[in-house]
């Protein structure tokens, strides 16, 4: 990797906020599909079963695209492919507005979500050499930051332009907001990095390696958990605790404030000790998912897990991301996708078993499907924190390896 300029290095402020845009842009168009599906449905003769393909399709896009496309582009410089992927984001979301037909959409949701995890891997890379080792936590969340604060703005904005003037007008506003975000990107964010490091076999050795499997397969637990509780959230709000209407909307708003709150917090605690921040988190969402289920009548006690539950369960995230470029070493380039493509199949994984939850004994069952899931993932946490790079010494965990920048 080439040295970075020394006066980026004192202000990658504008840089860094160019990346926020673009996945703030990203964000709104994984999720904002949610709150269309009725309307797809209808302007494009499907059902809305059917339409709910376009989630899948999106969400396959990033856990196999992603790591896919990367593999391909690996020689190349990742401000190259932050650039290349965020063009072609915008004109696949421009596909998207003027689809024909369902068979359009859906394979521009597909294209879309695989250059998003292109994408993210490169931005995380980018955004880790932009500030010194031990600032690299932050720098992440501040990328990763984009996409929770879409959950909690710019999903409900966008799908409230839909409700008025269309689901096309949804996806237009994406295409504009992301040409700005290239535009941004293009002006602020300095080369930082030649060309990716080592071939794509050398990369698999090291990204595929046991330790940074096992990483993964933490962070996959641990959404997948959270995602069996809270796609089911919303009935489980008005069945169980007995809030509707604006109430809910508080509620939920609570939780994302919290989500977008925490992403920036797990970046600083990820700079501290990105494996105790895991288990932390992990320790917060057993707390929160057990209240919820034991004391989910009670508004208070809801608020107060749906808050705490905010916080940690993407803050965990800039650490997540952290260890596992940490743990890749050479094999970071390739590496950097992995851990949204983790998120993703526990999101999918865990609405499956939050669905079967709720067909066996309703909402209540679901959040403690998570609350378990999230259980018995806090061995597999703790156990990972031990694990170090190839080739480092076994340190104390007051002097562990965290403090060098794994971008």
């Amino acid at each position: 990797m080439t040295s970075v300029p020394s006066q980026v290095r004192r202000r990658p402020g504008p840089a860094l906020a160019a990346l926020f845009l673009a996945t703030f842009v990203m964000g709104s168009a994984e999720l904002v599909v949610v709150g269309l599906l009725r309307l797809v449905a209808g302007d494009l003769g499907v059902s809305v079963d059917t339409a709910g393909a376009l989630v899948t399709a999106y969400a396959l896009g990033i856990c196999a695209g992603g790591p896919l496309l990367t593999a391909l582009t690996i020689r190349f410089r990742r401000r190259t492919l932050a650039r290349a992927s965020l063009a072609g984001y915008v004109a696949g979301n421009l596909l998207a507005a003027a689809a024909p037909d369902f068979g359009t959409l859906l394979a521009a949701r597909a294209l879309t979500g695989a250059l998003q995890g292109l994408f993210l891997g490169a931005a995380f890379t980018v955004a880790a050499a932009l500030v010194p080792p031990e600032r690299a936590g932050r720098a992440i969340s501040a990328v990763f930051g984009g996409i929770a604060v879409s959950t909690a703005l710019g999903v409900p904005l966008g799908t409230l332009a839909a409700q008025h003037l269309g689901w096309r007008a949804a996806f237009t506003a994406i295409v504009v907001l992301g040409a700005l975000a290239l535009l941004t990107t293009a002006v602020c964010v300095p080369p930082v990095d030649g060309a990716g490091t080592g071939g794509l076999w050398s990369q698999s050795r090291h990204a595929l390696a046991p330790r940074v499997l096992a990483v993964l397969g933490v962070g996959l637990l641990l959404m997948g958990g959270q995602f069996a509780a809270f796609t089911y959230i919303t009935p489980f709000l008005e069945d169980v605790t007995g809030v509707s209407g604006t109430w809910l909307t508080v509620f939920l708003f609570a939780y994302g404030a919290a989500t977008a709150a925490g992403t920036f917090a797990g970046g600083w605690a990820a700079d501290r000790d990105a494996a105790r921040t895991l288990v932390a988190a992990n320790l917060v969402l057993v707390a929160a998912l057990a209240v919820l289920w034991a004391a989910g009548a009670s508004r208070a006690a809801v608020a107060l897990a749906l808050v705490l539950w905010g916080v940690v369960g993407f803050g965990l995230v800039p650490a997540l991301q952290y260890r596992v470029g940490l743990l890749a070493g050479p094999g970071r380039d390739l590496a950097s996708t992995l851990p949204a493509s983790a998120v993703n199949a526990g999101i999918a994984v865990g609405a499956v078993a939050g669905g079967a939850a709720v067909a066996h004994g309703g909402a209540r069952d679901a959040v403690l499907t998570g609350l378990l899931v999230c259980a018995v993932a806090l061995p597999a946490t703790w156990a990972s924190g031990r694990l170090r790079p190839a080739g480092a010494a076994r340190k104390p965990a007051a002097a562990d390896a965290e403090s060098r920048s794994p971008g």
